[in-house]
């Protein structure tokens, strides 16, 4: 019987073989508390849908709302994306300021665009300090 190499790493060199497997990842029941009622927020914001009614909404994209939308009757995240978009924000900003993935933020833009309470424009081109806000917001997610 012919003997196996151990796997090699990415440096090249082979990794030691161990007899025991690794322990499995476990979740404290805090955590998985949290993470299960953010998703349920998650699902709920959304209707449960995961695909935007707008195609195309990228995460440096620009949302404008008027000031007639303040008035408008709005859920809590709607109304609170209305707010902050008083002024152009990102569809990554507006992930960090409601606390949810950028996915659920562009399916909350999309339907407020299609609504006609938000105005969405894609950005021509990015300055180095917009590039590195973007940055920073999606790490902070």
């Amino acid at each position: 019987m012919k003997d196996v190499d151990p796997p090699l790493s990415h440096a090249g060199e082979p990794q030691p073989r161990s007899s025991n497997p690794p322990p499995p990842h476990r979740i404290s029941a805090e955590l998985a508390e949290d993470s299960d009622e953010e998703f349920l927020r998650a699902f709920v914001v959304t209707g449960g849908r995961t695909t935007p009614v707008i195609d195309g909404l990228r995460i440096e994209t620009l949302v404008h709302a008027p000031p007639s939308a303040l008035s408008a009757p709005l859920q809590l995240e709607q109304l609170t994306v209305v707010r902050l978009c008083q002024r152009p924000c990102s569809i990554a900003e507006i992930g960090a300021a409601l606390h949810v993935p950028v996915g659920i933020a562009k399916v909350i833009v999309s339907d407020l665009a299609a609504a006609g309470f938000v105005r969405v424009r894609q950005s021509q081109e990015l300055s180095i300090s917009a590039i590195e806000r973007i940055r920073d917001l999606v790490r902070a997610l």
